[in-house]
């Protein structure tokens, strides 16, 4: 080669070297490099309270992360106030749960390989994974319309940080108070019916069986005979056994006798709903196998029940505005509810993050409130809240149920006596219908309709009104001195009425929600303000309220409609020593008002705030945050998902829960510390009128952490059972116990059989029960005693495994039988038959 040549090569490799280096470092980052961890630091952070975490940025790429051009999005439900984040970053509110974190003109790239790690703080201590960020993305500022998916995210919670931590030696000790009983002990219905008597044989059920039915309760008995025909194999053998249904106008509304003899079953009601709860007793009887697959025969005790309920309103509130749930989750809901003899659906459809029912006239209610993903101006859609990440589709944010699907979900309901109260929520909680009707409005104004774009219009643009509700949005109550609003809500309120006729479904009342609207709404709005300076019955913003509900109201009651709302419907601002104080507000008290009130937190003031209601003459749902809000954390523990906001909540609080004298069983604050009984003693107590006033119970399922249908049964179940249970059961016996030690034993014992009946008896049942649930298995409680580690549940029926090497326990793993000697870290979980298991328990055993 001549030298000329060699030069000419050495050239090439020189330059495309080079521009091989060039073309890598113009190279642009890609979001799939770059993974975040997110740390917590410390909880209570040098005493002040608040919460030191921090974001770490890792470039797992072959190019530098810029230092400059990007934002990343994330959602928080702890509120991060004008952070000043380290390593030249900063950390900022956009609007509800949606934060930026973003870099400074001090942020420097990231090169390849390396990390930076940005400390901030929140508002507050952190006490599970429920409250760490979520939902991360990017956004590059050439592109400021898309926003990239994280995936490389993960979080990291410090074990053991927070007072009061839920450990296994606690869960031991309350365990060890529950007592062992037999199966053949157990009733054989759920709930408790309120007469019950074994007659100590037996009854084999067939597919060979005859049935009467009086024609007042043909439904049932057909409704009966199709489900049978699930569980039972054909037998064309001789009808050896009768089932008969026979009307007894003696009988309350939805009262039942139940009789199984050795040859016959006899169900008496005076009414369809009755008789659908003697089936639903039936179907309490039966083993849990029979749901799993057709059975050749069933085998029944023979017993003798009379049963009616407590109470007459048994309900249970779904929020599928927050994330959505289809119409398949919906009906398997409904069948949980039915089986528990729960009778109403509340059904909450409507949120600042989402409107999940298609409105007929309406449809931007839905194509652009239905949907969450990143957007700059929630014209296409709503912000990615709740972890709904940056595209529309890719998260239960999105989603609505179409006017036929809802039309399916009211029939059904109502084959099974559930009443479907749906809820408005507003004027608050109102983002989604506010930004879906501006979106409306400037379509319809570009295309020159200007009166029909202010038809549905819900807010004042120009108003300037500083407020931040309790999930920290700045835009999401409605303008009520806008004649529109009105025209809105009738507009719906006409389409369900519309959908429920043709569904063959009652339709008595609608929520009209009414809570957590902000101080400082209205105060600044032009239209507000000049209605009020026009009505001599309007002296400020607070005014509204009332005038607010009375135009509700009446629009509802003249379509044949009593209004539902939230407790704050019944309330009042007022001024007590130059402060602001809401109470009672006695104008809508005898106008059929009825309200469901949540707000009784031990320690915040208002513990007796139903019991006010109630006792000046509102209908009242309890609907406590204290023993029914069934999103709370079951426990005080890191990896147990949930909010804590309003305390924890495990099964036996809705289970311990005295409708009429809740004070005497409350016994810890939401820290989940003792409370001082002393705090109850200058509260309202609720007077035999007020009890008139008490039409029933609530249980609650908020749905910010429901970005799962597994995570919205592992908070449903088994905590809606003790809901059932108080709803449905007559007073129990401990409940009107005077004498303190003999409270407690008759509710040791009550506890211990309930126990026994959820985990032998109805978790199994539930096994199979609609498909199977992802119920929550509760994990196992372990002390070191006496050089040994001993083990128990909360639940009986369940089978507790282990290790002592610090491996995971599986399905191969030692069975507890005993006291473990062995050393090591010791790991337990409880297995069900299925072989899902609960969290793991960790002790050393040194």
């Amino acid at each position: 080669m001549t030298s000329i040549a060699r030069f000419f090569l050495l050239f090439l490799l020189i330059f495309g070297s080079l521009s091989s280096v060039n073309a890598q470092k113009n190279k642009a980052f890609e979001v799939k490099d770059l993974e975040v961890k997110w740390q917590m630091i410390a909880n209570n952070f040098e005493n002040s309270g608040r919460c030191q975490s921090a974001f770490v940025l890792y470039n797992r790429g072959k190019v530098p992360f810029p230092a400059t051009g990007w934002t990343i999005h994330f959602n928080s439900n702890q509120a991060i106030w004008n952070a000043a984040a380290t390593e030249g970053a900063k950390i900022e509110h956009v609007n509800g749960d949606n934060f930026i974190f973003q870099p400074t003109a001090q942020f420097k790239s990231i090169p390849a390989g390396d990390s930076v790690r940005v400390v901030y703080f929140t508002d507050a201590n952190l006490i599970n994974i429920t409250a760490c960020p979520a939902g991360l993305y990017l956004v590059w500022s050439a592109q400021p319309d898309k926003g990239l998916a994280i995936n490389r995210y993960s979080v990291a919670l410090l074990k053991n940080t927070a007072p009061g931590q839920a450990t296994p030696e606690k869960i031991y000790q309350k365990n060890s108070l529950i007592q062992e009983l037999s199966t053949a002990q157990l009733p054989k219905i759920f709930p408790s019916p309120a007469q019950y008597q074994e007659t100590g044989g037996e009854m084999t059920l067939t597919s060979a069986y005859s049935i009467q039915f009086d024609p007042l309760l043909e439904k049932e008995a057909q409704y009966l005979m199709a489900e049978l025909s699930r569980k039972l194999i054909p037998n064309n053998g001789p009808k050896t056994t009768k089932i008969t249904f026979q009307k007894n106008t003696a009988l309350g509304a939805e009262a039942y006798q139940l009789s199984v003899k050795k040859d016959e079953i006899l169900i008496a009601a005076s009414s369809g709903a009755g008789a659908f709860y003697g089936i639903q007793s039936l179907w309490s009887m039966m083993p849990p196998e029979v749901w799993s697959a057709a059975q050749a025969a069933i085998v029944l005790p023979t017993l003798e029940v009379q049963d009616a309920p407590r109470f007459g309103y048994r309900s249970f509130m779904l929020d599928v505005a927050r994330n959505f749930k289809s119409k398949k989750d919906i009906l398997r809901v409904l069948d949980l509810m039915a089986l528990y003899k729960m009778n109403v659906f509340h059904f909450h459809f409507s949120e600042d993050e989402g409107w999940r029912i298609e409105i007929p006239g309406l449809p931007e209610l839905t194509n652009i409130g239905a949907k969450r993903g990143h957007t700059v101006d929630s014209k296409n859609w709503l912000p990615a809240s709740y972890a709904a990440g940056p595209e529309p589709g890719k998260s239960l944010g999105t989603g609505y149920l179409t006017r036929a699907e809802f039309i399916e979900i009211l029939k059904y309901a109502h084959a099974r006596h559930i009443q479907v109260i749906p809820e408005i929520e507003s004027p608050g909680h109102s983002r989604a219908a506010i930004k879906a009707m501006e979106v409306r409005y400037e379509t319809l104004m570009k295309s020159g309709q200007a009166e029909e774009a202010e038809k549905y219009r819900l807010a004042d643009p120009d108003d300037k009104s500083k407020y931040s509700s309790a999930q920290l949005w700045k835009d999401n109550v409605m303008c009520v001195a806008r004649p529109s609003v009105y025209t809105f809500l009738e507009k719906v309120v006409d389409e369900l009425v519309l959908m429920y006729r043709e569904a063959g479904a009652p339709l008595t009342t609608i929520h009209m929600g009414g809570d957590e609207v902000p101080a400082g709404v209205w105060e600044q709005s032009p239209i507000c303000q000049k209605l009020i300076a026009d009505d001599p019955n309007l002296h400020s913003a607070d005014d509204f309220w009332n005038y607010y509900y009375g135009k509700v109201s009446k629009m509802l009651q003249s379509k044949g409609i009593f209004l539902s709302a939230w407790e704050e419907a019944g309330m009042h601002k007022t001024k007590l020593d130059g402060e602001k104080k809401l109470i009672v507000n006695p104008l809508f008290a005898n106008d059929h008002f009825q309200l469901h009130v949540w707000n009784n937190v031990p320690g915040w003031g208002a513990e007796d705030l139903p019991y006010q209601l109630a006792n000046s003459g509102y209908k009242v749902v309890l609907s406590p945050v204290s023993n029914n809000y069934l999103d709370l954390a079951y426990s005080k523990h890191p990896d147990e998902p949930g909010l804590y906001w309003g305390g924890f909540q495990d099964l036996d609080k809705p289970f311990y829960f005295i409708p009429f004298d809740y004070y005497r069983n409350t016994v810890e604050n939401p820290a989940g510390s003792p409370i001082d009984p002393s705090v109850f003693d200058c509260k309202e107590r609720l007077t035999d009128y007020g009890k008139s006033n008490i039409v029933g119970i609530q249980g609650l399922l908020w749905g910010e952490n429901l970005t799962k249908v597994e995570t919205m049964e592992y908070m449903l179940l088994p905590k809606i059972l003790g809901v059932a249970e108080r709803a449905w059961a007559q007073e129990p016996d401990w409940a009107m116990e005077k004498d303190k030690a003999k409270f407690e034993q008759k509710y040791r014992a009550a506890w211990s059989q309930f126990v026994h009946v959820v985990g032998k008896r109805e978790l199994p049942r539930l096994d199979y029960f609609s498909g199977g649930f992802n119920y929550r298995i509760p994990w196992p409680g372990a002390m070191l005693e006496n050089g040994a580690v001993r083990a128990n549940m909360q639940l009986p029926g369940f089978t507790l495994r282990y290790t002592t090497d610090g491996t995971e326990p599986t399905l191969s793993s030692r069975v507890y039988q005993g006291p473990i000697s062995e050393k090591g870290t010791l790991k337990i979980k409880a297995f069900n038959a299925k072989g899902r298991s609960s969290l793991t328990t960790v002790l050393e055993h040194k």
